[in-house]
Parts: structure tokens; sequence; C-alpha cells
């Protein structure tokens, strides 16, 4: 786990690069929180006892998003190619099978350092906010509880497997990593009793971000994603909490069920797969 001061220092860091070029960088806190002793995910480079360069690896199975930042001040001084070799070299050690890099899509710094390396564009994740927008909870058939462990384990890798395209390895080890982050509530979608989906919520403060939210494939189709985004964000509403959610899209058509339910699109976050 990193120490408070550290997290401290990297969310000073952001907050002064995110400033500089009005982006929103994705660090995924809530694993920076979690970190496990004596792993190596992070690199940092100081100068006079200021943070002015840093990198985390996020581990997925066999895949690992690579996210970085150095200060504005600092920049041209191959701190951060320094740092992004070092996780490489980790990357490689670990034996990952790809390696994506995540740069927000409205970074002019993160583009030039991308076109310097090998690397290809494969897809955008909006983070999208929800906006006061009447919804009913009208269908019976669909309901949420939350997630058991040991009995659901199954089902939600199934999901991991089946919609997000990991293999059983890699929902294993995505399964194992996110229970054991703190924060947050797993809930398994139900339609007529039977497990079909699942989603996690994670709170930062005032806010609740919705992630992992998957429908298995032969129940899509059939209004239950809708009625489940809708129970919670009532639910999330009735707790006091600003709603937030992540989803990776090929196109924006592939964004209108959260639209529907009263979320906008305020920030893309760009991936590129590296070339190994």
């Amino acid at each position: 786990m990193l120490e408070q001061h550290v997290l401290e220092d990297i969310k000073k860091l952001q907050s002064i690069c995110e400033q500089e070029e009005h982006i929103e960088l994705k660090l995924n806190f809530d694993m920076l929180r979690s970190r496990k002793q004596n792993e190596v995910n992070d690199f940092f480079h100081y100068e006079d006892n200021q943070l002015v360069g840093f990198i985390g690896l996020y581990g997925f199975g066999n895949t690992v998003e690579i996210c970085g930042m150095v200060a504005p001040s600092y920049r041209r001084k191959r701190i951060f190619s320094k740092l992004f070799s070092q996780a490489l070299h980790i990357c490689k050690k670990r034996g990952y099978t790809e390696i994506l890099l995540n740069a927000p899509g409205d970074s002019v710094s993160g583009r030039e350092f991308l076109k310097q390396i090998p690397c290809s564009f494969t897809f955008s994740e909006y983070q999208m906010k929800w906006t006061k927008k009447e919804l009913e909870d009208d269908n019976p058939f669909v309901t949420l509880r939350s997630s058991q462990s040991d009995t659901d384990m199954k089902m939600e890798m199934q999901v991991d497997v089946e919609c997000f395209g990991m293999s059983l390895t890699e929902a294993a080890a995505y399964y194992e990593q996110t229970k054991t982050e703190e924060q947050q509530n797993h809930f398994i979608v139900e339609y007529n009793s039977q497990a079909v989906g699942k989603l996690r919520v994670s709170y930062d403060k005032s806010e609740a971000w919705i992630y992992g939210f998957g429908i298995l494939p032969s129940y899509q189709k059939l209004g239950i994603g809708k009625a489940a985004l809708k129970q919670v964000v009532l639910k999330q509403l009735r707790l006091g909490y600003d709603i937030f959610l992540e989803v990776e899209a090929k196109n924006k058509r592939a964004l209108q069920l959260y639209e529907t339910c009263g979320f906008n699109s305020y920030h893309v976050q760009d991936y590129y797969v590296y070339s190994l």
C-alpha cells in the first residue's frame, strides 16, 4: 500500500498537469490505495523533494494499463521516457501479453509522446456523469442484490469473459483484485430471480462510480441493462452521491443506453496497444 503522503504527492501532481492542459487523467486511486506490499507497480521522479514525474501500472490478468504524467515545467528532460522504460522492464519481466497505454483524448503532450513509440490506437473509454432526469423503477422482473463472493464468483467471471473479452485466467485475476479494493460495493443483476449480469460501485468522497457493468449476451436486448442501470442510479441518488460511470465504446452509438438514462459524456480516454 502506498503511504498517504505519496498518494497526496500524486494528487498534487495530477492537479498541476490537469490544469495545464484542461484534461482529466485516469490514475485509478482505488487501485493505488490497495497496492500490494513488495510488488513494484509505481515509478516516481522527485526533484527538490517534489514529485514531478509518475507512472502507474494497473494489471488485469495478462493485460496491463500504463498511465502517467510529468509536471509541465519539467517536460522535455526525458523524465517520462526514463520512467516508461522502467515500467516496460517490469511489464516484460511479468510476462504481460498486452500493454495498453492510456492518455486523455485532449492531451497534446500525451499524443506527442505516443508518436515516438511503437503503438496503435485501439478504443476510447468515455467518462459520463448523470444529470437530472426523471427515472422510474418500472421493471419488476429485474432486481439488484449484493454479490456473495463464493456463490457468485463463477457468474461474475463469466460476464467478464463473455462481455469484456477476458480469458478465464484474466477474469479470475481481475475478480480477486477487485474484491480486495476498498470503498466499493459489488452487485448482481437478476432477471426473474436468475443471475444474468453484474456491476460494481466505487466511492470517492461525494462521488459514486459505476464500473464493470455487463449483462450476459444471451440476456441482452431484453431491457435488463436499462432497468438495472436505473435501479443503481436511484439507489445512489437516495444515498446522496453524484453519479459517474466509465464505458468502453467503439462508436458513439454504444453510448445510447447510458444517455437514455440521463448520463452525458464529458471526457474521453484513448487507449493504445504497445507493440511488443
